[in-house]
C-alpha cells in the first residue's frame, strides 16, 4: 500500500467510513472533507502489515486549515477502510508529528 494507491481509492471513491471513524470525527470536530484532504495529500508515517482484516497504516495529512490530522486506514486493494482520525497531541508526537516521542 502505498500514497498513490491511497488518493487513488480516494479519488474513485472506494470508502469504506466504519463507525469506529465517524463517532471519532464528530466527537473531535474533523469533517469528512478534511480526512479525504488528509489522504490525498498526506504522507505514510507507519506501516501495521499484520493488522487484520487488511494491511493498515497511519497517515500524516493535513486539514484545509492546515492543521496536522492522522488517520488510520487499511486496504484489500479494492478498497479503503477508514478506521480512525484524530489531532496528533504535540506532547505525544515529535514536532513535524512523523515519530512518537520516548515516554
Amino acid at each position: 500500500m502505498t500514497i498513490e494507491d491511497i488518493a487513488l481509492l480516494c479519488k474513485e471513491q472506494s470508502l469504506r467510513w466504519t463507525n469506529h471513524i465517524l463517532e471519532r470525527i464528530f466527537r473531535r470536530g474533523i469533517s469528512m472533507d478534511n480526512v479525504i484532504n488528509a489522504l490525498t495529500n498526506g504522507e505514510i508515517i507507519e506501516y501495521y502489515p499484520s493488522d487484520y482484516p487488511f494491511p493498515s497504516c497511519l497517515i500524516l495529512g493535513q486539514t484545509k486549515a492546515g492543521k496536522a490530522l492522522h488517520i488510520v486506514c487499511g486496504s484489500n486493494g479494492e478498497e479503503l477502510w477508514l478506521i480512525t482520525a484524530y489531532f496528533p497531541n504535540p506532547f505525544e508526537w515529535t514536532e513535524d508529528f512523523k515519530r512518537r516521542r520516548n515516554k
